[in-house]
């Protein structure tokens, strides 16, 4: 039997580098825990850490390809955060012009989340805990 003990990182595309590293350190709190140029791919590798541990790994490439179909492509649906309070989070971004939906309940276990975008589309979302 495998022993997997947690999930490692996961990693985004986007089109626009700079843009998106502003929106996960400047606007999600992220911070930088390496910054790569890989000149021959014209790509960097960012990685992007929270509460200290290594979480997100944001590349950019010449190349880059749009969602086959959105939001629901197959594969990675969406990636949430756990937060302490949904509601001052959400005005939080919307105070930094992100476009964020309505706060809704879970259904299953009574808990607040809302989803919004990353400057690529990625679909986000914030998990009240």
């Amino acid at each position: 039997m495998m022993n997997i003990r947690a999930i490692h990182h996961v990693a985004i595309l986007t089109d626009n580098y700079e843009e998106s590293k502003r929106f996960y350190t400047q606007i999600l709190g992220f911070t930088i825990a390496a910054e790569t140029y890989r000149a021959e791919r014209q790509s960097y590798k960012l990685d992007l850490a929270i509460n200290g541990k290594y979480q997100i790994e944001l590349f950019s490439f010449p190349d880059y390809k749009e969602r086959a179909s959105f939001p629901e492509a197959k594969g990675l649906r969406h990636l949430a955060f756990a937060v302490d309070d949904v509601d001052a989070c959400a005005l939080y971004l919307q105070n930094k012009q992100v476009d964020v939906q309505p706060v809704r309940i879970d259904e299953l276990t009574g808990k607040k989340f809302v989803f919004f975008y990353d400057p690529n589309g990625q679909p986000l979302e914030l998990y009240e805990v």
